[in-house]
């Protein structure tokens, strides 16, 4: 009956001593996580082009315009991380008529190539924003991949594209359907 006591109280001891973390430990620990997290801005330039198909009947020009946003990135290793954003961008055709203002919401998973260079990939969902637009869906998901290059601590400039997989007009203009494709040249900080 001791030992069962002895036993029972060393199997307690061990894990009250492994389940308590010292408070250096825990405050070095909670410094970690909150380094492994970048918060930051960015802004740019967009230059975005409509596909139709069938081939329209009318000029098709490409849109240049600017978005601007925030993002969070989080660290999961060394060089891999994952970059939540939030960002206003305008989009769609050079026509007044084809033009459309999206609410973006990119997630990329994103590699280290060197201590500079990021390279990064992922889904893109988007909210039209600009009511008076009609024939077009107000959902919209995409693609998106980039290049980020960092010129000086925590300031960097990006590139990157993005590609429409669904159909960006509703049914109200059918048969005609259009995706989009969209180049992003961009300028940022880290806070």
């Amino acid at each position: 009956m001791k030992k069962s006591y002895l036993t029972l109280l060393f199997i307690g001891f061990t894990a009250v001593f492994f389940a308590q973390e010292s408070k250096e430990t825990k405050e070095a620990r909670e410094s970690q996580e909150i380094k492994s997290t970048k918060y930051g801005i960015r802004t740019g330039f967009n230059i975005s082009n409509l596909d139709f198909e069938p081939a329209p009947l009318f000029t098709n020009a490409h849109r240049n315009g600017f978005f601007f946003g925030g993002f969070v990135e989080f660290m999961l290793s060394n060089s891999v991380f994952l970059n939540t954003e939030i960002q206003w961008s305008a989009e769609g055709g050079k026509d007044e008529d084809l033009r459309a203002n999206y609410i973006n919401l990119p997630v990329q998973l994103r590699f280290a190539l060197s201590n500079k260079l990021t390279i990064g990939a992922g889904p893109q969902i988007s909210l039209k924003t600009w009511q008076d637009t009609d024939g077009f869906e107000t959902f919209t998901f995409s693609g998106v991949g980039g290049l980020e290059y960092e010129i000086f601590a925590d300031y960097f400039i990006d590139l990157r594209a993005v590609y429409g997989f669904s159909n960006i007009l509703d049914d109200s203009v059918a048969p005609l359907e259009a995706t989009q494709f969209m180049i992003q040249l961009g300028i940022g900080i880290k806070i």
